[in-house]
């Protein structure tokens, strides 16, 4: 149904999509099988995500956003409206943070907090969660839709990123009910953000698609995941790092990365 209603790549990028927004539940069920989180697999996961979003912006996505305005202006102005898309993405992201702050729970189990307390914040949670992943959604979407390899480097990091995403929303309300059908639907809520904000985006930019609204929505996408990485990823992944951990990570994130474009393109 959905092949008829859309283009097949579109078809492709949504998948893509979807795929990436899916890790979201395995780190949700983990809570369920795991006997103890591991704080420096935690922290090197993290960390590898990180530096694997950190290098694909800054490498593919902005140059992306660069070579759309290229074919429809100079090459000075190309690059002053790549910059501006750019920091265009780094403000939505810090606007988002600042209407809805993204939690950062401890990904370990609950000590004495009261049930309904930890209800609470585990819903509270996925929701702010859900607001972070409708941007997440677009930026892996868009990135597909102009070039698969791109699109699935940038969600094979969005994906590694959601696993501990699921973990923090689902250990308050694991632990507060017991209910495992609850806590799974608290992180499918949260999955389910991501292909419904890439739905919502193309929806909305897919009559007006050219080479300066890709350039504009690859700019933006370049500036929000380098925030995200900077503000989110990096910053937990050292507080559950030992010794150089999280720098290793981030390094590796960077190498896999770049050596799936080099291998793939």
């Amino acid at each position: 149904m959905i092949a008829a209603l859309f283009p097949s790549n579109v078809v492709i990028a949504l998948l893509v999509c979807v795929a990436a927004a899916a890790a979201t539940m395995i780190g949700g069920l983990s809570v369920f099988t795991a006997q103890k989180q591991n704080p420096r697999m935690l922290a090197f996961g993290l960390a590898f995500a990180g530096g694997a979003m950190v290098y694909i912006s800054l490498v593919e996505i902005f140059w992306k956003s660069l070579s759309s305005f290229s074919e429809i202006m100079p090459d000075k102005a190309a690059y002053t409206h790549a910059t501006i898309a750019f920091f265009g993405g780094v403000a939505m992201l810090v606007l988002i943070d600042r209407l809805i702050p993204n939690p950062h729970n401890k990904l370990t189990e609950p000590g004495d907090e009261s049930r309904s307390h930890l209800k609470r914040v585990g819903l509270l949670a996925a929701l702010a969660i859900t607001v972070h992943n409708f941007p997440e959604g677009m930026a892996t979407f868009f990135a597909a839709l102009e070039d698969p390899v791109l699109g699935v480097s940038l969600a094979f990091a969005i994906a590694v990123h959601n696993i501990p995403e699921g973990v923090s929303i689902a250990i308050p309300v694991y632990y507060a009910t017991r209910d495992k059908k609850l806590t799974l639907f608290a992180c499918f809520i949260s999955a389910i953000a991501e292909p419904i904000g890439a739905l919502i985006g193309y929806l909305v930019l897919s009559q007006f698609l050219s080479p300066y609204v890709f350039g504009s929505v690859f700019g933006l996408i370049a500036g929000a995941m380098v925030f995200l990485a900077m503000d989110e990823l990096l910053p937990t992944a050292k507080r559950y790092s030992s010794g150089h951990d999280a720098v290793y990570g981030m390094v590796i994130g960077m190498a896999v990365i770049a050596l799936s474009l080099v291998l793939f393109r």
